[in-house]
């Protein structure tokens, strides 16, 4: 397919994924009349996709110069070549390897943005390694485990403000929840075609995004257990109804119960050596958090007589004594890494990019109302847009 065909696909998708969402096309239209982003190169690191090329267009309608990259897996070449027609700088493919993404961020930050639109904490951790932090005003992160990195590695090490949008209530229910949630399962249905009904999985973490997992494989009659190292988090999952359980679990009985295994935690290592030693013949294992280091398949590999791949999306891989594991998208994020990615529903995106674009807004106008380093949407933000959500809802209807 040529660049020109590239484009043209894109740009039929984005078409119709613009007419779908009312909450950035009303900010488009004010961002057009009050040009919050004149003077201001906004450098970003996130899933490129439709939905993302809609809030791309929403803030160069602000004035914003954009220069840009996704994250690793995740790219949509389409979409890249529409983005590119429109003038933008785009880099990144989605065939890049790992080394190609880190090159890809590098040269964002190389060019010089001042704003900084984040996923996993890629710029802002590039910007504080070279010691570029002054050239921010500051930015925004989208997600749980680059908010974990500005609390943890980087503490201290980013002088300027970084609104995480993850921190919101409002994105926590609406996005995480139930958008992630529906994805999430209606990915695993669309990579296997496997049945949900009676199946037993196990989802590996209970925040917002294991939460609606849960829940919504629940509901369409998945038998459901819940990995939890949280008191009150492990509370709620077994309050709500759920088999709950601790890594011990995990790697013991959970391992033997379970047919399908699902992390949804941020953090690394959680399916390791221990779990694949005791996991069922024939089990699934995927991941919906942002980094592929959740299941260690560096170590499964190694480990493995032999690793088939039986699509885009779907790997075989023989164990030692005989049985063998399935590997959802390469233990990357199965809902926009996998065979025809999806990823979250075009309202909860039109809520998740309205907050982007209303926070980045405030960083572009008053930076000095807000704190260095991570910190939440601010309350004002959060109820605005709840109210504005309500309304294209329809909700007193």
């Amino acid at each position: 397919m040529t660049d020109t065909d590239l484009a043209e696909r894109g740009a039929a998708r984005v078409r119709w994924i613009r007419s779908r969402m009312p909450l950035l096309a009303a900010a488009r239209a004010q961002f057009a009349e009050s040009r919050p982003f004149v003077g201001h190169r906004i450098g970003m690191s996130l899933h490129i996709e439709p939905k993302t090329a809609v809030l791309l267009e929403t803030l160069a309608a602000g004035g914003a110069q954009l220069v840009v990259t996704g994250n690793h897996g995740s790219t949509q070449d389409d979409v890249v070549a529409f983005l590119r027609e429109q003038g933008m700088t785009v880099f990144g493919a989605r065939d890049d390897t790992i080394e190609q993404h880190h090159a890809n961020v590098a040269s964002v930050v190389a060019a010089e943005p001042d704003i900084l639109l984040d996923n996993g904490a890629d710029l802002a951790a590039l910007v504080a390694e070279r010691g570029l932090s002054d050239r921010i005003v500051g930015g925004t992160e989208e997600t749980t485990s680059g908010g974990d990195r500005l609390r943890g590695e980087l503490a201290g090490r980013v002088p300027f403000p970084v609104i995480v949008i993850n921190d919101s209530l409002l994105k926590a229910i609406g996005e995480n929840k139930h958008a992630v949630g529906q994805s999430v399962v209606e990915s695993f249905m669309r990579l296997t075609n496997l049945m949900v009904p009676g199946r037993r999985f196990v989802v590996a973490g209970y925040g917002w995004c294991g939460r609606g997992v849960a829940h919504y494989l629940r509901q369409l009659g998945g038998k459901v257990a819940v990995v939890e190292v949280d008191e009150l988090k492990a509370f709620e999952a077994a309050l709500d109804g759920f088999r709950v359980g601790g890594p011990d679990a995990l790697n013991g009985e959970f391992a033997r119960w379970g047919e399908v295994f699902i992390t949804a935690t941020g953090h690394p290592d959680i399916l390791t050596p221990t779990f694949f030693d005791a996991v069922a013949d024939g089990a699934v294992l995927a991941n919906c958090g942002h980094f592929p280091w959740e299941i260690d398949v560096a170590a499964l590999k190694s480990w493995a007589t032999g690793v088939d791949r039986l699509d885009e999306a779907i790997e075989r891989i023989d164990l030692p004594d005989g049985r063998h594991v399935i590997l959802l998208a390469e233990g990357r994020m199965m809902n926009l890494a996998g065979r025809e990615p999806k990823g979250n529903s075009l309202e909860s995106m039109d809520l998740g990019f309205l907050l982007q674009s209303l926070s980045l807004e405030r960083v572009a106008q008053d930076a000095a109302s807000l704190r260095a380093g991570a910190q939440p949407v601010p309350d004002d933000i959060d109820r605005e847009i709840a109210r504005r959500m309500l309304a294209a809802m329809g909700a007193d209807r």
